[in-house]
């Protein structure tokens, strides 16, 4: 049915249909866990931003 040119292609390219797939299923996982902690970060530095203008004002 395929000669030994097409199997090795077709097996090339499951190869890197599967790698694209788990790369996306990574990305799609990291990427919002990547931007959730940045915004906590940035929202934990603005609180002590204010806190600290708050005690300099007393």
């Amino acid at each position: 049915m395929f000669d030994f040119d097409q199997y090795l292609g077709f097996l090339a390219f499951l190869t890197i249909l599967t790698i694209g797939f788990w790369l996306m299923i990574f990305l799609v996982s990291f990427i919002p866990y990547w931007i959730g902690g940045a915004l906590i970060e940035n929202f934990k530095m603005k609180r002590e931003a204010k806190r600290k203008e708050r005690e300099e004002n007393l």
